[in-house]
């Protein structure tokens, strides 16, 4: 195969995300071994802003508007992303595929002292970047003190260990991917806290008219787990979710059916509301829709305009 090389893979500057464009450059390599494959590793907006939620400053772009830039510039050719760091409508020159098997998508407790929540005593320090994870953390702990949480995993974990939270929350995926599996204390069930869409996956972001790099690409999707997402990613954008609201979905597909949750709530966990669809994996559009109806009649819209209001 004739490729235009080099292959230039724009990725944050975290370990994570340079594990995440490693994984993609091996297994690239893996496929192709003419390839010259390199990395750009560069600090984004949201890397910089950590003293306030990414709903007060932009949202989930400022983690790639960077490295579309150096992909419209020619610097690059693709980006590696965390799924659940897309924003739900690209910009016109760019495609997205997902690609790898899908981690495991739950939260996991991360505590020095604790267990499980349920050990956590009144007024116990909770740190978490997310909406989400608040809400839910708030309708069935009310007792605790939810602080906001912001800096890569490594940033995280210092805070904790230096004693400011009695207890953080975070995704399983990336202290998987990064070996710290061992930190994690308790992973928490899908049901008790429904992940952020995409939480799990990975994303490579390209110019959508580089059809020889999609080409390319197209060994690395999972179909199960593109399904799967791209479900999830369906509900999320009909309610017009970002992370200025409390919003969570999950899919999976269990003996050939593809099974979603998702829930839409108040920060202060007051009122949680909740939707189940199960159908053909290949009506994944259709099933995102549905469950996005289900929501906005028990009430989604409102809660969903206040959020952005406030």
């Amino acid at each position: 195969m004739s490729v235009q090389l080099p292959i230039t893979i724009a990725t944050r500057e975290s370990r994570l995300a340079l594990w995440q464009a490693e994984h993609i450059r091996s297994q690239l390599l893996q496929l192709y071994p003419q390839l010259e494959v390199s990395l750009l590793g560069m600090t984004t907006q949201g890397d910089q802003i950590l003293d306030r939620t990414l709903s007060k400053v932009g949202g989930k772009g400022l983690f790639v508007k960077e490295l579309e830039i150096a992909m419209t510039e020619g610097r690059a050719r693709l980006a590696v992303h965390s799924m659940k760091d897309v924003p739900m409508e690209l910009p016109p020159l760019f495609n997205m595929v997902v690609v790898g098997t899908r981690e495991e998508a739950n939260d996991a407790l991360i505590s020095n002292h604790y267990t499980n929540l349920s050990e956590l005593p009144q007024g116990a320090i909770v740190g978490t970047s997310s909406l989400r994870r608040e809400c839910q953390l708030r309708e069935r702990y009310p007792h605790l003190t939810i602080t906001a949480l912001r800096g890569n995993l490594d940033t995280r974990l210092k805070k904790l260990d230096q004693g400011e939270y009695d207890a953080i929350i975070l995704a399983s995926a990336g202290l998987k991917r990064l070996g710290l599996g061992h930190r994690i204390k308790a992973h928490i069930s899908l049901e008790d806290s429904i992940p952020a869409v995409g939480q799990g996956a990975l994303a490579i972001e390209f110019r959508n008219d580089d059809k020889e790099l999609e080409a390319l690409l197209a060994p690395l999707i999972n179909q199960q787990s593109a399904l799967c997402v791209l479900c999830e990613r369906t509900l999320s954008k009909e309610l017009a979710g970002s992370c200025d609201v409390p919003l969570g979905a999950h899919a999976v597909i269990n003996n050939g059916q593809l099974n979603l949750n998702a829930f839409v709530g108040r920060a202060d966990g007051s009122l949680v509301i909740r939707a189940h669809v199960t159908g053909h994996p290949d009506d994944y559009v259709a099933i995102g829709l549905k469950a996005a109806d289900q929501l906005i009649k028990q009430g989604a819209k409102a809660i969903l305009d206040a959020c952005r209001a406030s």
